[in-house]
């Protein structure tokens, strides 16, 4: 068959592929992490600001190439994200799609 070596298809190479990166690179960080006896102020900092960053560059594309209703749930969001926790943020601006995408923007 084409496309298929020992009997497996691409997709569960790319698959078996991905697997192996993800596994090297959390090893790796933690490999590198745990030289330090205890570390530094700076790499927790920036450590802690991954996840920000994460979901900066899955929800900011969409907010501004999808429409009218992801951008104004984006600019909810950045309010309400000023005075309430993040998990309430969350919900809200849940709700606030759903609602402009039932009402068509």
């Amino acid at each position: 068959m084409s496309g298929d070596y020992l009997g497996m298809s691409l997709n569960f190479w790319i698959i078996i592929g991905a697997a192996l990166v993800t596994y090297a690179t959390r090893v790796g960080g933690y490999l590198v992490l745990s030289r330090f006896k205890r570390v530094p102020r700076r790499v927790d900092a920036a450590l802690n600001a991954v996840p920000a960053a994460v979901l900066t560059t899955l929800v900011v594309p969409a907010a501004v190439f999808q429409g009218t209703a992801e951008t104004l749930t984006l600019l909810v969001c950045l309010v309400i994200g000023l005075r309430l926790p993040m998990m309430g943020m969350f919900f809200i601006g849940w709700a606030v799609i759903v609602a402009l995408r039932t009402v068509g923007l």
